[in-house]
C-alpha cells in the first residue's frame, strides 16, 4: 500500500477535530485531577485517623484499578444507579479522577519537601492555620512539584485514547472512522501517531523548561 496524499489531505481536518477534543478532554481532566488530588493530600494531612485511613484507601483503590475499568463503570454502569454522564464528560470526569491519585502523591511529596523551618515560622507569627497553608506551605510546595505535574499531563496526553472505548470522538476516533469507511488505516493511524508525537514533544520542552526554572527552589 502507497501513501496518499490526497486522502491524507481529505481525512486531516476530521482528525484535527478529533485532536482538539483529545486536547480539550486533557486539559479539563488535568484540571480536575490537580484540584482533586490537592483535596486528597489536604484529607491525608486531617487529626482525625478515620478521615485520613478512609480517603487513603480511595486513593490506593483508584491507583490500583485501570483507567479503562473506571472509565467503563462511569459510563456504562452509573447510569443503571441513576447518574447518566455524557461520553466527554464521563472521559473528562475518568481522566482526572485517575489522576488525581497521582497529583496527590506528588502533593504530599511537595509538602514534606518544605522545610521545618517555614512551619515553625508559622507558629511563632501565630499564623492561622489556614494563612499559614494558604500563604505560606502551599505556594513553596507547588513551586517544587510543577514539573512532576506536567510529567502526568503528558502522560494523561497519551492515555486519552482510552476515551475511544466509550465513544468518545477524539483523535483516534476519528482516525478509526476514516480508516473503516475507506478500508484504509495506513494514513489515518499514521497522522494521529506524528500529532501525538508532536504534541508531547512540545509539552516535553515545556516541562524541561519549568524543571529549569524552578530547579533553585
Amino acid at each position: 500500500m502507497t501513501w496518499d496524499w490526497n486522502y491524507t489531505g481529505e481525512i486531516l481536518p476530521d482528525l484535527l477535530d478529533g485532536l482538539r477534543v483529545t486536547v480539550l478532554a486533557t486539559v479539563l481532566g488535568y484540571l480536575i485531577a490537580l484540584v482533586l488530588g490537592l483535596v486528597w493530600t489536604l484529607l491525608r494531612r486531617t487529626p482525625s485517623r478515620a478521615v485520613n485511613q478512609a480517603v487513603r484507601w480511595v486513593v490506593e483503590f483508584i491507583r490500583s484499578t485501570p483507567l479503562l475499568v473506571q472509565l467503563f463503570f462511569i459510563f456504562y454502569v452509573l447510569p443503571s444507579w441513576g447518574l447518566t454522564l455524557g461520553a466527554l464528560t464521563a472521559g473528562v470526569i475518568g481522566l482526572g479522577l485517575h489522576y488525581s491519585t497521582y497529583t496527590c502523591e506528588v502533593y504530599r511529596a511537595g509538602i514534606a519537601d518544605v522545610p521545618r523551618g517555614q512551619w515553625e515560622a508559622c507558629v511563632a507569627l501565630n499564623l492561622p492555620r489556614r494563612r499559614a497553608w494558604q500563604d505560606v506551605i502551599l505556594p513553596q510546595a507547588v513551586r517544587r512539584v510543577v514539573p512532576s505535574l506536567g510529567n502526568y499531563l503528558i502522560a494523561m496526553f497519551k492515555d486519552s485514547p482510552l476515551l475511544l472505548a466509550i465513544s468518545v470522538s477524539e483523535l483516534l476516533g476519528a482516525a478509526y472512522r476514516a480508516g473503516a469507511e475507506t478500508l484504509r488505516y495506513l494514513e489515518p493511524i499514521t497522522v494521529v501517531g506524528v500529532l501525538f508525537v508532536i504534541v508531547s514533544v512540545l509539552s516535553s520542552i515545556v516541562v524541561r523548561r519549568l524543571e529549569r526554572r524552578y530547579a533553585t527552589y
